[in-house]
């Protein structure tokens, strides 16, 4: 019976199945992720993330969401992905470089006892520009701009970190249904290519909560990418400002975001190892 060796870890609660490519090949990686992610019936994650070889950075990373769709970035799977090379001895130095489908990424490590125990990311700059996004929009940007989703308005900030976001500035977030309202933004016809939706609290003028749908994912306990999204989107709204460190909340845990007056996104955070495991099928 074939097996497939594989590492789950998780950035404050974003959980993948991590799988070391430089020992094996994955042939049907859409596949795979459809078959590991159900939590019931099977590992259990948000997806599977491919550790690769990379002819032009120290590793490459391969995302793909539950539902077998790839991802373009993960701003908590890079951040894992980071702690696997330098805990494995990959790339076991203070600067690590990560190619992903959103370019290269570089990573500076902090080491206690030889293990990475947290990651800053240059997730370079944030991009405004609808068509690069992707969105359908007739302006130069979109912020603080009025939409109708599933036959209520909402005013978005959307921007790409890499992958398309929508973010949301509410009073409350706790009594949100996402599982009703997530799955209409997503597929909101403004959105070509799907888009992940954040609905924030602003706590105050440095500190976020945050709760997030994630395209092909639903609703997860973090995500990188949505944390880096919504400052940037904070500090556009004027709720937080620049080069400053903005702490969100999320239901996993903190992630620590600084967006730089020249574009530029950093993230800072944690990455847990949960267990080895060896998948049969």
């Amino acid at each position: 019976m074939p097996q497939i060796k594989f590492t789950k870890m998780h950035g404050i609660g974003n959980d993948y199945v991590y799988i070391n490519c430089f020992e094996q090949q994955i042939e049907n990686p859409n596949d795979l992720a459809i078959k590991m992610s159900p939590r019931r019936f099977s590992v259990g994650a948000d997806g599977v993330i491919l550790i690769c070889p990379s002819d032009v950075a120290d590793a490459k990373m391969r995302m793909f969401n539950l539902d077998g769709s790839e991802g373009k970035m993960c701003g908590n799977g890079i951040r894992c992905v980071g702690k696997f090379i330098y805990d494995n001895g990959i790339a076991q130095k203070s600067t690590v470089t990560v190619e992903t489908l959103s370019g290269i990424k570089t990573l500076e490590i902090t080491e206690e006892n030889g293990k990475a125990v947290s990651i800053t990311v240059d997730m370079g700059k944030a991009e405004l520009t609808p068509e690069k996004i992707p969105a359908i929009a007739d302006c130069d940007t979109i912020i603080d701009t009025a939409i109708t989703v599933d036959g209520n308005d909402y005013n978005i900030t959307a921007l790409s970190m890499g992958n398309p976001h929508a973010v949301v500035f509410c009073d409350e977030i706790d009594s949100l249904n996402l599982e009703k309202t997530g799955p209409h933004f997503e597929h909101h016809d403004m959105f070509p290519e799907q888009v992940n939706t954040e609905f924030i609290r602003v706590m105050d003028d440095s500190t976020l909560q945050m709760r997030v749908w994630e395209r092909g994912s639903g609703e997860t306990f973090a995500c990188g990418t949505g944390a880096c999204a919504a400052a940037v989107a904070a500090v556009e709204n004027g709720y937080c400002k620049r080069d400053q460190e903005i702490t969100v909340h999320l239901v996993g845990g903190d992630l620590f975001i600084t967006y730089k007056s020249d574009g530029t996104v950093f993230m800072r955070g944690g990455a847990e190892k949960v267990y080895d495991g060896v998948y049969e099928f």
